[in-house]
């Protein structure tokens, strides 16, 4: 009877210690995924500002400005990591053309304001990328962690599900072409 018992205290601390680690992680991952959102937040106030400054430079540039403008509403529109991902790749290359039209201006590219607002754009790319990892290592962690025996029946019953890596979209895995 006593040996019953203790077996039966062992399994139910192990469920307990299980349960805690899913909550753990999965907490983690939302804290990750909170982590990516609060810099892309910090993006999407910069951008108008940058468009302002750009307008007054490259006013026949009206095309390349409105596809910055609907990219950065369908990125802030987006709710999944996936809808997420496939809008802000979209935003970033539209981004990358708006910084390589800029390049036909001098006098835009010698703006003082521009040019900060580069930087800080530059500064908050970095920052985006550094939470990216650290959400896909949560991500990983936890998707081990649910996966794996004995833990994968104990969130299966309390339903924890697999999540999504935000993952680099196919055209920036490419290798660039250097000429010269």
């Amino acid at each position: 009877m006593i040996i019953g018992l203790i077996v039966a205290a062992v399994l139910i601390l192990a469920l307990i210690g299980m349960y805690n680690s899913l909550v753990t992680l999965k907490n983690r991952v939302d804290e990750a995924w909170s982590d990516i959102d609060v810099q892309l937040k910090r993006r999407y106030d910069l951008i108008p500002n940058l468009i302002n400054t750009v307008k007054g430079y490259a006013t026949h540039e009206k095309e390349l400005l409105e596809k910055v403008t609907l990219a950065r509403t369908a990125a802030m529109g987006a709710q999944t990591p996936g809808e997420k991902e496939q809008a802000e790749n979209m935003l970033s290359g539209t981004l990358k053309s708006l910084f390589a039209v800029s390049e036909n201006y001098p006098d835009l590219k010698a703006n003082q304001n521009f040019l900060e607002l580069q930087r800080e754009l530059t500064d908050t790319e970095d920052k985006i990328q550094a939470s990216r990892r650290f959400y896909n290592g949560n991500v990983r962690d936890f998707n081990t962690k649910i996966q794996t025996f004995p833990t994968n029946m104990i969130a299966g019953m309390l339903n924890f599900t697999k999540r999504e890596f935000f993952a680099a979209e196919e055209s920036e895995r490419e290798n660039v072409t250097v000429q010269f």
